[in-house]
C-alpha cells in the first residue's frame, strides 16, 4: 500500500476511534448532568407534558393543573387560594425554579421520583403518576392569620405543640403564585414582584429573622430558672430602675415609668414588660449561659428544616457585658422568625419539651399509599424541666389576664404570651417591630396550639405600635380558630 495512503488510513481510523470515544463519554459520563442542565428545554417539556401532583391542605387540593393553550408544555400549575397559601406552597413555574414545598417536592410531584414507579415503569422507563404531598396546615387557621395580618407586612406561624404540627405559615403582603406559572406572562409578573418594595416574595414567616424585642425575655427568664439564679418567678430580683448598662453611663428605663419593675419578680417583669430585669439577668447569667438556652430552643441553627430551610435565628456571641445586657431584652444582634419564636412558645407549653415543627404530615402516591409520614418521625427534646415550664406558663397567664397581653384572651381558653416591640433603626428611627407570641389551651376540648406573630409595618401611627395593639389580636384570631370546636 502506498505510503501516503496508509498514513492518511491510520489518521481516519484514529479521528473515528476519536469520535466513537467522545461519543461514549457524552452518553455515559456527561448525559445525565446534560439532562439535569436548566436550559435543556426537554426538561420543561417533560416536566409539563401531564399534570403535577397536588399539595393537600385539609383534606383539599390547593394546587392543580390545566392544559395550556399554545407552544410545547402542555399543562401549566395552577392554585386555589393562591395568596392565602403561597408562604405554603411556594410556586412551580415554566419559567423560574420552583420554592417552597413545590420545589422541595419537585421530583414526587412530576412523577420522576423512584419511589413512585412500579416494576412495569421501571421495565419501560417510563414517567409514574406523580405523588400528593399532604401537609399539616389548618385551613381555618392559615385563613384567620391572613384576614387578621390585612394589609400589615408581617408573618405569623402557629405550631401544635404537642405533635410539632405547623398549623399556619403566612406571609404579608403574600403574592398569586399562578401569576408566575405560564412562560409566556410570568416575565412580567416575576419584574413586578421583585421591584415591590413591600417585597411580596419574602417569606416572613419562615425566612426573614428580626429583633424579637421583649419575646426574647421568655428565653432569658427559662435561664435565669434552669440554672438556679432564681428558684421561682415570684422571687424578688435584684434590680435597680433604671438600669445602668455595664461599662458606660447609659441608663436603660422602662416603656412605662410608673411600672413597679425596681426588684421586680419574674412574673411582674413580665407582666410589665420590664426592660432593668432582664437586661441585668442577662448579664448576671453571663452571654454564654443565655446563648446555650437560646440554641436549645433553636436559635442559631442552621439546618433548620420544616421542611422548608428557615433562616437562622441568631443569638451573638463575643459581646460586651453592655451588649449582653441589650440582648436580655431581644436587641442588640439577637435575631428570630416567628417561626423560631413560635418554638419557644411550644416548647413552653408542652411542658418544656419541644416536638420538631414540621408542615408536611404525608407523602403519598397517586393512589395515597404513604410513602413516608413524617408525623411519626417527629421526635421531641427536652429545653427545660417541666417545673420551669409550668412556672413560665404561670407567668406568661399572667401578662395575658393582668398585663401588657390583654388583646389575646379568649373565653373559655387558658392563655398565656408575651409581647414584644423591638426597635428598628439608628436610636429607633424607624418604626418598630411589633411581636406577640403565645399559647392557648381550650378549656373544654383540652386542644393547644403555640403562635408568633411579627408585625414588620403597619399604617399605625409610631406612637400606637405595640406587641399587645397590633400583633396580639392576630395571635387571638389564630388561637380561636386553632382550639374551636
Amino acid at each position: 500500500m502506498n505510503k501516503t495512503i496508509r498514513r492518511a488510513s491510520v489518521f481516519a481510523l484514529l479521528l473515528v476511534f476519536a469520535l466513537l470515544v467522545r461519543a461514549t463519554w457524552v452518553q455515559f459520563y456527561e448525559g445525565q448532568a446534560l439532562a439535569d442542565d436548566k436550559d435543556n428545554r426537554r426538561n420543561a417539556i417533560e416536566t409539563y407534558s401531564a399534570p403535577l401532583g397536588n399539595i393537600i391542605v385539609g383534606g383539599r387540593s390547593v394546587t392543580g393543573s390545566t392544559q395550556t393553550k399554545t407552544g410545547d408544555l402542555k399543562y401549566k400549575r395552577t392554585y386555589t387560594d393562591g395568596e392565602r397559601y403561597a408562604a405554603v406552597t411556594g410556586y412551580a413555574s415554566q419559567a423560574y425554579a420552583p420554592t417552597q414545598l413545590e420545589g422541595i417536592y419537585t421530583d414526587l410531584l412530576n412523577g420522576t421520583d423512584n419511589r413512585l414507579k412500579s416494576v412495569m415503569d421501571t421495565v419501560t422507563n417510563q414517567r409514574a403518576e406523580p405523588g400528593n404531598v399532604v401537609t399539616t396546615i389548618d385551613p381555618d387557621v392559615q385563613k384567620a392569620a391572613i384576614d387578621s395580618l390585612g394589609d400589615k407586612k408581617g408573618g405569623a406561624v402557629a405550631i401544635d405543640p404537642k405533635t410539632g404540627k405547623i398549623l399556619a405559615v403566612v406571609s404579608t403582603p403574600s403574592y398569586d403564585p399562578s401569576s408566575l406559572t405560564d412562560a409566556n406572562t410570568a416575565g412580567a409578573a416575576w419584574k413586578k414582584l421583585t421591584s415591590d418594595p413591600e417585597k411580596p416574595l419574602t417569606n416572613r414567616a419562615l425566612r426573614q429573622p428580626l429583633p424579637p424585642g421583649s419575646t426574647f425575655k421568655l428565653v432569658v427568664a427559662a435561664a435565669a430558672l434552669e440554672d438556679g439564679l432564681y428558684d421561682s418567678v415570684d422571687d424578688k430580683t435584684d434590680s435597680p430602675d433604671p438600669y445602668t448598662l455595664p461599662g458606660t453611663s447609659t441608663k436603660l428605663s422602662n416603656e412605662n415609668p410608673n411600672a413597679p419593675c425596681t426588684d421586680a419578680t419574674i412574673r411582674t417583669a413580665l407582666q410589665y414588660s420590664c426592660n432593668n430585669v432582664f437586661a441585668k439577668m442577662a448579664v448576671e447569667l453571663g452571654q454564654d449561659k443565655v446563648k446555650a438556652m437560646a440554641e436549645k430552643f433553636g436559635f442559631n441553627d442552621d439546618n433548620l428544616d420544616v421542611p422548608v430551610r428557615a433562616y437562622t435565628s441568631v443569638y451573638p456571641s463575643d459581646m460586651y457585658p453592655s451588649q449582653t445586657a441589650l440582648t436580655g431584652i431581644g436587641q442588640f444582634d439577637v435575631t428570630a422568625t416567628p417561626l423560631q419564636m413560635a418554638m419557644v412558645s411550644a416548647a413552653i407549653a408542652n411542658d418544656g419539651k419541644l416536638v420538631s415543627p414540621h408542615m408536611v404530615s404525608q407523602i403519598t402516591n397517586s393512589g395515597g399509599d404513604v410513602l413516608e409520614d413524617y408525623d411519626d418521625e417527629a421526635d421531641s427534646k427536652e429545653i427545660v424541666s417541666s417545673s420551669t415550664a409550668e412556672q413560665l406558663q404561670s407567668a406568661m397567664q399572667t401578662v395575658v389576664n393582668k398585663g401588657t397581653g390583654s388583646n389575646a384572651q379568649i373565653a373559655g381558653a387558658t392563655v398565656g404570651g408575651k409581647t414584644g416591640t423591638a426597635q428598628h433603626g439608628e436610636n429607633n428611627s424607624q418604626v418598630p417591630y411589633a411581636w406577640f407570641t403565645s399559647y392557648g389551651k381550650s378549656d373544654s376540648s383540652g386542644k393547644e396550639v403555640a403562635v408568633a406573630v411579627m408585625v414588620e409595618q403597619s399604617n399605625a401611627a409610631r406612637s400606637e405600635v405595640s406587641g399587645n395593639g397590633l400583633a396580639a389580636p392576630v395571635a387571638k384570631a389564630m388561637m380561636e380558630a386553632a382550639l374551636k370546636g
